[in-house]
């Protein structure tokens, strides 16, 4: 162990040291001599460097894939420039010798390339620079900017829409966290490629600088210390410099179409060739009507009409391959969709029995045809997971297991709607566009979309439904974008939680309590029948869940209506018992880990009067004029807009009595108002009175 452990440490000691020793090798470029030989080596090394970076482009799946490119391009940058540097050494100091003064390499290229003639050297040099600083880096450059502009402006609505799918559940913590570092490596690669372009360009001009220094240098030296005339001088100088010149600016084109294809590349899981082919040869009619152009052409006299009319065969030979493949899929598709389709039985004429009475699904969902593909998985859709997730969060949310959901087509519907029910009754329906993206304005945007006006169907936000091209612009401009897998998911998350109360009955009630049993046998063996009914508990965790309390907690619900079914088996009593012992778990969900709590009072005359409207009202329920009701529901509202502007709770505390009461006025009139009792509140926490609403005495 403890050698395998040192082993470890030497291999880590020695990898640190890649970086300081590759500095080491580029400053010993730039100030030894170095002999031929190796300059030959680390010439064509650069040149293999080149290719390697090339094709690692090209058949890399997406650009996240090699995101250390721009840390290659900045090597690589350097130490070409160290070996001009070296280079330019030698050709300075044994010029005079002959074309073979600084390696066989820099000679192959001064003689063979350009055929020994430095007048054609200096214009395929030329071109070469033209290329790649005029087209090729100007071209990356610019569109590197506009990426990375682009990618940091979404940064903000790709985050929100990954926190949407987050809590509605579609999403996993690992998973969304997974997400997030993508988005944040894209944003990293993108601006740092943005950077890397100037090397490229720098490197471009900075070829064509030493290009013109060395020719006059070496031109002066070998004239004015070797003694040799201007022609002989121009001619051994002039092919050194152009042929050293054309070995670096090779490699320097080849990466920078390489930054080039990375800043262009489509961020989806295909290489080059991959995404060339199914993009580029998918319609066959572009390539007859290019063959048919090229045949025209080929016939005109005097053209060359062999490499015309070879090229107009190809392109019809390939168009017509592409066809009939395309052709034989679709046979192949209709075709088993005909072996999928069963004869229908002969029609039997049968007794009717309880078969034929369906049982009411607890949650169902009706789709029109449209959006069938949507439901089947041998579609891709994507829907049926996202439901998934959704009954997983939310079960881990109140504590016990929401059935499963019952999807079936509608042909009643619109092709574009969606109905979802409770126990059978309608609760939402709305319409989604499979093929659109719906962009959901959070509360402050900065540009207005082009689509079709919407609501989101969960929460009533304004809404546009966009195409999927516009999705990086829309989250730009603040807006948080999802597909409409997403929307029917969230809204069917959102009826499930107001609904929870009625999804829940004895069944969950059996299985919570088989759960108790194995951590609490004694307390769930007595709890049922010997203290309470099964339909007394069914009853107070439906209360609960009616007012948004969980279940998860269950030990200390059983403890409680364990100590309390002895004074009373009122549910209503129980439960607010039970919202006692809850406290800390009720304040959490509401106000977090904050230790203040902002709460809303009543006036005391107002809450005497109601106290004494219950007395008389035999305790059931309080009764409130209804001018002074209204007086009351108006005050709450603007409360409850007041703290949701400011990003704050609306809580309404009051004396345990009238809890009860207050909370069902709340429920049916103001939307986002809590209601607690005095002893809800515990003891750690600290209450802050923000507002005292319902003076009977004011106008």
């Amino acid at each position: 162990m403890a050698e395998l452990l040192s082993e470890k440490l030497q291999v880590r000691s020695l990898s640190g040291l890649g970086t300081p020793l590759l500095l080491l090798i580029l400053l010993a470029m730039m100030i030894l001599p170095m002999p031929t030989f190796l300059l030959d080596m680390l010439f064509t090394f650069n040149i293999s460097l080149a290719l390697v970076v090339l094709l690692a482009t090209v058949y890399a799946q997406r650009p996240l894939d090699f995101a250390v490119f721009p840390t290659i391009l900045l090597v690589t940058t350097l130490m070409r420039l160290a070996l001009n540097v070296a280079s330019t050494r030698v050709v300075l100091i044994n010029g005079h010798t002959g074309p073979g003064a600084a390696g066989n390499v820099i000679e192959s290229f001064g003689s063979v390339v350009i055929g020994g003639n430095y007048a054609v050297g200096l214009v395929v040099f030329a071109i070469l620079v033209i290329i790649n600083f005029v087209v090729v880096t100007k071209g990356a450059g610019r569109i590197s900017e506009v990426s990375a502009r682009f990618t940091l402006d979404a940064m903000p609505g790709k985050q929100m829409a990954i926190d949407a799918d987050l809590n509605a559940g579609l999403l996993t913590q690992e998973e969304a966290r997974d997400r997030r570092q993508e988005v944040a490596q894209e944003a990293d690669f993108y601006g740092a490629m943005d950077g890397a372009s100037k090397f490229v360009r720098g490197d471009a001009v900075a070829g064509l600088l030493i290009l013109l220094i060395n020719l006059l240098g070496g031109v002066a030296i070998g004239m004015g210390q070797h003694s040799l005339d201007f022609s002989t001088a121009m001619q051994y100088y002039a092919l050194l410099t152009i042929g050293d010149g054309l070995v670096a600016q090779i490699p320097g084109l080849l990466l920078s179409t390489s930054s080039a294809i990375m800043v262009t590349r489509q961020n989806a899981a295909q290489n080059m060739g991959e995404q060339l082919i199914s993009q580029l040869v998918t319609n066959p009619m572009a390539l007859f009507v290019s063959g048919g152009i090229l045949f025209i052409m080929g016939v005109i006299p005097g053209m060359p009409h062999f490499a015309f009319l070879t090229l107009a065969s190809a392109a019809i030979g390939l168009g017509y391959y592409v066809q009939q493949s395309q052709k034989k899929q679709a046979q192949q598709a209709e075709e088993l969709e005909l072996q999928e389709i069963e004869a229908p039985d002969a029609p039997q004429i049968k007794e009717l029995s309880w078969e034929d009475v369906p049982p009411v699904d607890q949650i169902g969902l009706e789709v029109g045809y449209r959006l069938i593909p949507m439901v089947d998985p041998a579609q891709d859709g994507k829907l049926m997971g996202r439901i998934k997730g959704v009954r997983k969060k939310i079960s881990q949310e109140l504590g016990f297991l929401v059935s499963a959901v019952h999807i079936r087509d509608n042909l009643d519907l619109s092709p574009n709607a969606y109905r979802i029910a409770i126990l059978g009754a309608t609760v939402g329906e709305a319409e989604v566009y499979p093929d659109k993206e719906m962009a959901i304005n959070p509360g402050q945007v900065f540009g207005a979309l082009e689509g079709i006006a919407a609501k989101d169907p969960a929460f009533g936000l304004e809404a546009v439904w966009i195409e999927e091209e516009q999705k990086d612009n829309a989250q730009a401009l603040g807006y948080t974008v999802v597909d409409a897998s997403t929307v029917i998911a969230t809204h069917l998350s959102h009826l499930i939680q107001n609904h929870a109360a009625e999804l829940f009955g004895h069944e969950e009630a059996e299985q919570m309590l088989k759960g108790l049993a194995k951590s609490a046998p004694k307390l769930a063996e007595t709890l049922v029948p010997d203290n309470l009914t099964l339909g007394s508990l069914v009853k107070v965790l439906q209360n609960l869940l009616v007012e948004q309390v969980p279940l998860k907690d269950m030990r200390t619900i059983a403890e409680t209506l364990a100590e309390f079914s002895s004074r009373s088996q009122d549910p209503a009593i129980l439960t607010s018992a039970v919202r006692v012992a809850l406290n800390r778990l009720i304040i959490q969900n509401i106000n977090g880990l904050a230790p203040e709590i902002p709460v809303v009072t009543l006036a005391p005359d107002l809450e005497q009067i109601l106290q004494q409207s219950l007395v008389q009202g035999g305790g059931e329920a309080v009764g409130i004029e209804p001018g002074l009701a209204d007086r009351i529901q108006s005050s709450l509202k603007d409360v409850v807009a007041q703290q949701e502007a400011a990003g704050q709770p609306a809580i309404l505390l009051t004396a345990p009595a009238l809890r009860l009461s207050l909370a069902r006025f709340a429920r049916f009139g103001i939307k986002g108002l809590h209601v607690l009792s005095y002893q809800e509140i515990p003891d750690n926490k600290q209450i802050k009175v923000i507002a005292t609403v319902g003076n009977v005495n004011s106008a």
